[in-house]
């Protein structure tokens, strides 16, 4: 028996499996979280460099792969050894092997929040095809949210891959939920349409009332995937459940560090969450919802 067909026959060892692939796409998601939104900036300098007609010299290359990953305060590389998830932040007593500069908890925790949620994807869906989706809907949402919360964006670079592969998806018409109906793929290009035009249009609506923006492009963009993934029918339970969240959390926030309701904050966290909160649980919550307003004739 080869080890996919084991993997396969047996759920605790994919479930196992998962995990820790989870764990080792969490350290490459710290990476894509930190180096994609500089990667934006240094391709927008070279734009305006290009428009001004400045004869500059190119940076240095910079994308995912180069250069190799070093400590941010010392700038030494760092080892294979030393890029364990989880493990090796443990054994180095969360210091730099060199410098001895702290690292920030920040980097193992992605790595266990991007392997608990794997987990959870290989345990709700199973072995086969849409756990392989499902979990690059997790992962591209780990590191949209991620990057959302230090920066305020959310790069098309993540976004449309995302909406795409959800339209790709529809023409293989996935159920997400036994009993469900599938998302065909009219129902998946109408989701991404009116997922757009909806923030679109409340985007519009705020901005000519308040003369304010009250959202970014990239929050249609993300809107848009959730619905060429789910279909139309399952964009008012998102945005309610991520507007409900959102609105409870940001006050709180807000509350805390004693600032004003102009303050601007990240929404594509809370819209991630319920996102993947839809992919796991919310054709069944939805269902329940509708049965206690259903009565048999």
């Amino acid at each position: 028996m080869d080890i996919l067909a084991a993997i396969a026959e047996s759920p605790a060892l994919f479930i196992t499996c998962t995990v820790l692939i989870g764990l080792l796409v969490g350290s490459f998601l710290n990476v894509v979280i930190y180096r994609v939104p500089v990667m934006m900036d240094n391709a927008l300098r070279a734009e305006c460099a290009a428009l001004a007609n400045a004869d500059a010299p190119p940076p240095p290359t910079f994308n995912l792969v180069t250069p190799r990953s070093a400590c941010p305060n010392c700038k030494a590389p760092i080892t294979a050894l030393q890029n364990i998830p989880v493990i090796s932040w443990l054994a180095l007593g969360r210091k730099c092997a060199n410098c001895k500069a702290p690292i920030s908890a920040r980097y193992p925790l992605v790595e266990l929040l991007t392997g608990v949620a794997s987990g959870l994807i290989a345990w709700r869906f199973g072995y086969g095809t849409l756990a392989l989706a499902a979990l690059f809907f997790t992962w591209s949402l780990i590191a949209l949210t991620m990057i959302d919360f230090d920066t305020q964006l959310l790069p098309d670079d993540l976004t449309y891959p995302l909406l795409w592969v959800g339209l790709l998806l529809s023409t293989t018409n996935p159920v997400w939920a036994p009993g469900a109906a599938p998302v065909t793929p009219a129902d998946s290009i109408v989701g991404a349409v009116c997922g757009y035009l909806s923030l679109w249009t409340v985007y519009w609506v705020f901005k000519l009332l308040t003369k304010k923006e009250g959202m970014g492009y990239g929050d249609f963009k993300l809107f848009a995937a959730f619905g060429a993934w789910f279909g139309w029918r399952m964009l008012l339970p998102i945005i309610l459940f991520a507007s409900l969240v959102g609105s409870v959390v940001g006050i709180y926030i807000l509350y805390r560090q004693r600032k004003g309701l102009e303050t601007p904050m990240a929404f594509g966290p809370f819209l991630a969450a319920a996102g993947w909160l839809v992919l796991l649980v919310g054709h069944q919550a939805v269902d329940r919802y509708l049965a206690l307003y259903t009565h048999p004739r």
